[in-house]
């Protein structure tokens, strides 16, 4: 195995021999290999690990693993303890997607501080089939099918060559110890059900499951090299950018073979998800002067033009809600419940939304207000400005400033707090009632 690990290293140019290299160690199996097979090859390198305080005294023993093995080898190393659920709490994510952030930002901080030249995680191919499966049971391209890069930026992946089945076999013929992780055998994380219960059954299915699975895996990667050779030609063809905003030419972008995939690879730069990417190319056959929002960008439909322009620092807040979330953390509380019209009673308490959920499209998004701004106010035919309501409402500058809005697509659904649009209200033909709480502080 060490002689396919430093080839494998060589092939796909990972680093050089003299370049130092952080290694990521969990104390799991897969990164104590891959600080055996580091050790023994006698390259530069650190080690950082991450206490994510979620398995208790289990963490803790990790981190106590960790530190005694790394003192054994003499290297340079670097820990962090993290208040995991309470960032999940506040950011309003999963706490796998909280791990994963502050775990990356903690691995990149020590990295530029200390002059290592790349990130080594301990991902191998059965992680690249588990990658896959997830992202297929969701919306994804060609890129989500391709997995776990070997190399992306400066972070590397050198076991990539290896399964778990190897890694086990090199990990008894060296005794290499290991922590194991309880939560490995839970099959309520998704990637625990893939690797217990569906790879096994493919398996079962074909013994040559693997094998067959990896050659397809890069027969996809080469797909994608050309499909996004081909993505780059158009979008110089159809969009050019300029030093404050990116100008796409419609017309051009509809006389492509392929122009709401073209649009979607366009607006993912700017951190527009599927399903406001789908909203903006319904649009370019409809009036000018729509917009739409990313995290980090605002979108204007002209006539024969899209605008992008980055928003400013302070617009940067925008949340989504699913239509399978039961609460959000941020920026503030809410339960949500669907409920049978039939077993509802209507309440009009100012920090509880009732709305129809059928007219309701999802991902619902929420974000603060802005000038311009405009609903249709409850009992209301007529339409109003949101700046023209706050005046009516008497609401002081203070508590006007910190109002967040809820929208379906582009329309207003829910002043946060105050009132919500009469298009979205219950009424007798109404089959489930969407009941969104505000929690007091």
């Amino acid at each position: 195995m060490q002689s396919q690990f430093i080839s494998f290293i060589e092939e796909n140019q990972l680093f050089e021999a003299h370049q130092k290299v952080l290694l990521a160690v969990s104390g799991g199996i897969d990164s104590m290999v891959l600080l055996h097979l580091f050790e023994k090859a006698g390259f530069n390198y650190g080690v950082a690990h991450c206490n994510f305080q979620l398995r208790g005294s289990e963490s803790d023993g990790d981190e106590k693993f960790v530190r005694e093995t790394v003192l054994q080898h003499g290297v340079p190393a670097f820990f962090q303890t993290f208040e995991t659920e309470e960032y999940s709490r506040v950011n309003g994510i999963s706490v796998e997607m909280a791990a994963r952030e502050l775990r990356y930002d903690f691995f990149e901080k020590v990295r530029a501080d200390n002059d290592f030249n790349f990130i080594a995680t301990a991902h191998h191919q059965d992680d690249l089939m588990e990658t896959f499966f997830l992202n297929l049971s969701k919306k994804t391209g060609i890129k989500g099918l391709t997995g776990i890069k070997v190399k992306s930026g400066k972070i590397i992946r050198p076991l990539l060559f290896a399964g778990r089945d190897g890694i086990e076999k090199y990990a008894a013929k060296h005794f290499i110890d290991f922590r194991e992780d309880s939560t490995n055998i839970e099959t309520v994380y998704q990637r625990n059900f893939i690797r217990h219960k569906i790879i096994p059954l493919f398996t079962e299915l074909n013994p040559a499951f693997t094998k067959n699975f990896l050659n397809t895996i890069q027969n996809l990667k080469s797909a994608e090299e050309v499909f996004n050779e081909r993505i780059d030609e158009w979008k110089n063809k159809v969009m050019v950018k300029h030093s404050k905003e990116v100008v796409i030419d419609i017309p051009l972008l509809l006389k492509t073979s392929f122009p709401e995939i073209l649009l979607y690879e366009i607006l993912a730069e700017y951190q527009f998800n599927s399903a406001v990417a789908g909203q903006v190319f319904q649009s370019l056959q409809t009036d000018s002067g729509k917009q739409f929002y990313s995290s980090t960008h605002r979108l204007i439909k002209d006539r024969e033009k899209l605008f992008i322009t980055e928003l400013p620092e302070e617009e940067k807040r925008i949340y989504y809600i699913e239509k399978d979330d039961l609460e959000l953390f941020t920026p503030f509380d809410m339960t949500i419940e669907k409920i049978e019209n039939s077993e509802f009673k209507i309440t009009k308490e100012s920090n509880v939304a009732c709305l129809d959920f059928d007219k309701l499209q999802f991902p619902l998004l929420i974000r603060k207000w802005r000038q311009g701004d405009y609903f249709q106010p409850l009992g209301m035919t007529g339409f109003k400005k949101l700046s023209d309501f706050f005046i009516d409402e008497k609401i002081p500058i203070h508590e006007k400033e910190n109002t967040w809005l809820m929208c379906s697509g582009q329309t207003i659904v829910w002043i946060i707090g105050y009132r919500i649009d009469n298009r979205f209200k219950i009424i007798s033909e109404t089959n489930s009632v969407y009941k969104i709480t505000l929690q007091s502080s």
